[in-house]
């Protein structure tokens, strides 16, 4: 399960015009949910939204990174979103990473209530699955953050010029520093 989490001080979603969910300050969470997702995931995402201290500390607003949504009682604003699962390494996206309609209708829902469970209901809202929505939000910072309910790898490319592989092993078994080589002007004859 992947979400990205977004710090707003307002966000509202609308499908044909008709605005069905809005909130004022706290999070807009856009969630994808992959083909092998289970209960866990939907509990370890939700764990880390819940607890990602993205906000100010309310006593002091210079002290950044101090509080959580639960901690300035800010509402949630989800909504599903399969694109989040795309693999773009050619032109077209594939989303077979991405679980089908029925299967993610039914965990995105376990989704929502076991938010719903672990926060104030009223406080979470969401969008309409499978719908054509128009999102609008206003950002604050901006501040956006991914998670991944389980550890994935970034794709590099197998040129070996390091993109990809700054933690790669290097000779002796220590671990590199050394990221990808310095752009460099080629110079014309």
């Amino acid at each position: 399960m992947r979400a990205v989490i977004q710090r707003v001080s307002s966000a509202s979603v609308a499908v044909d015009d008709d605005v069905v969910s809005k909130i004022s300050r706290g999070l807009m969470v856009l969630v994808g949910i992959g083909a092998d997702d289970t209960a866990s995931d939907v509990s370890s995402t939700i764990k880390k939204i819940l607890a990602l201290r993205i906000f100010s500390d309310p006593t002091d607003p210079k002290k950044m990174w101090k509080a959580s949504v639960k901690d300035i009682e800010g509402e949630i604003l989800c909504v599903s979103q399969f694109t989040l699962l795309a693999n773009t390494t050619k032109d077209k996206p594939d989303f077979h990473l991405a679980m089908s309609a029925d299967p993610a209708r039914e965990l995105y829902g376990t989704f929502l209530d076991m938010l719903r469970e672990a926060y104030v209901p009223e406080r979470i809202k969401d969008g309409k699955f499978g719908a054509m929505m128009n999102v609008s939000l206003t950002n604050d910072g901006p501040v956006t953050f991914t998670i991944d309910s389980r550890k994935y790898q970034y794709i590099g490319d197998s040129g070996g010029n390091g993109v990809g592989n700054v933690n790669a092993k290097a000779k002796g078994g220590a671990k590199s520093k050394k990221g990808p080589a310095p752009l460099t002007v080629a110079e014309t004859p």
